[in-house]
């Protein structure tokens, strides 16, 4: 496998891009997140990669970040997510944005990712759930770490509560605190707004 490729970079034709590397050129699909952060043609860039093997072709995706390709790797093991589908969901979302979207199930922000219909957000949400969502610190910025961020944040939504409130509060928790003493913390927290 090709995990990692470093060249000059010689055509920019969104999702693809082509790599000069030691006079070999290599056509690299790239979300779009990675496209944004590429540096002016000629000049040298260093991609991680994921090399797809199908009956009718081998496709070479290149991501910026780890990631990236962890996520896209992740996406890629899902029934009915295709390597496509996967690099439109990365050029739609940023990583943390889809982890936040898998923590808070909220099927409605991946359905706006251009080919995602409602079974496939289901699908991603059930799939992805405790893979990529759990990192709740990462992706909302919560300062309560483990899986007790996630079920404050859980119990603050089935109270009503928006997303935007609950990762409010959820970031007013004091650190190590359990389910119950959070939510009680949180609940204080959104009484004071």
């Amino acid at each position: 496998m090709i995990g990692r490729i470093s060249g000059t970079l010689i055509e920019k034709n969104p999702p693809q891009i082509l790599l000069d590397c030691q006079g070999v050129g290599y056509e690299i699909d790239v979300p779009m997140s990675t496209f944004y952060n590429l540096p002016v043609l000629g000049e040298k860039v260093v991609l991680l990669t994921h090399l797809a093997i199908r009956e009718d072709a081998h496709v070479l995706f290149g991501f910026g970040t780890a990631e990236e390709r962890a996520t896209f790797k992740q996406l890629i093991k899902i029934s009915g997510v295709g390597a496509r589908t996967a690099l439109s969901i990365l050029s739609g979302m940023s990583v943390a944005d889809l982890a936040q979207a898998i923590t808070l199930q909220e099927a409605g922000r991946l359905t706006r990712v251009p080919g995602i219909g409602k079974k496939t957000a289901e699908r991603l949400l059930l799939e992805l759930k405790g893979k990529l969502g759990a990192d709740l610190g990462a992706a909302g910025g919560a300062a309560v770490p483990g899986d007790h961020s996630s079920d404050i944040l859980n119990a603050l939504l089935a109270l009503g509560y928006s997303d935007k409130e609950a990762l409010a509060a959820l970031k007013l928790v004091p650190a190590g605190a359990g389910v119950s003493d959070g939510i009680k913390a949180a609940l204080k927290a959104l009484s004071k707004n």
